[in-house]
């Protein structure tokens, strides 16, 4: 059952929503727009904000799932030190950002740690989620908010559940959003990021 977990972990995670959405919709390859990323982000441009929030909340819906299942069939008591539904959390951001179905190309992990996040915590979920909305807006670096939500998330976490393999896990969730935008960190630093358009999200 643990492998088996850990398995339809990585298999969820695989779906690739914002490619196949580009290609119902638009009969496009979302990995030829923008920035080539098959992430909910590139979706938007690709498909307009609107396709972007659903493939965004169906990615965080990999998440969520695949714990939640992990919960439900492993550890039904629901023991926060059981490692297996962390362990799964882990292959559904590895599968998003590998995806088995796109050559292991794959997107950036946000959204589907944020499901991860409210299948864990829906409280620290909440306020991770406000932090990163705030940060999109008043920055307009959506990266920027993303990787200060993938640093806060341990943290908040740790305080609120005082939880020693919650907090231990997410900082590896949080270490593979940071690896997945290494070029967006250079382009922050050299102060040529692409801005989002507030108004018109």
């Amino acid at each position: 059952m643990y492998i088996l977990a850990v398995i339809f972990g990585y298999l969820i995670g695989s779906i690739p929503t914002g490619y196949l959405f580009t290609r119902f919709i638009k009969n496009i390859d979302v990995r030829e727009v923008g920035s080539g990323n098959v992430g909910a982000t590139n979706a938007a441009r690709a498909l307009g904000i609107r396709y972007g929030i659903i493939v965004a909340l169906l990615d965080i819906a990999k998440g969520f799932v695949a714990v939640s299942i992990a919960f439900l069939f492993i550890n039904p008591q629901g023991d926060m030190i059981n490692y297996i539904p962390y362990l799964t959390g882990l292959t559904v951001i590895l599968g998003h950002d590998h995806s088995l179905f796109l050559n292991f190309s794959g997107g950036k992990g946000v959204a589907a740690t944020f499901g991860v996040l409210l299948r864990i915590s829906p409280p620290v979920f909440l306020i991770i989620a406000v932090i990163w909305l705030l940060l999109s807006v008043i920055t307009r670096y959506m990266s920027a908010a993303s990787l200060t939500s993938a640093v806060l998330m341990p943290i908040v976490l740790y305080i609120y559940l005082n939880e020693i393999t919650a907090f231990y896990f997410f900082i590896i969730y949080g270490f593979l959003i940071i690896g997945k935008h290494h070029g967006n960190i250079k382009r922050l630093l050299r102060g040529n990021e692409n801005r989002i358009n507030v108004g018109k999200s």
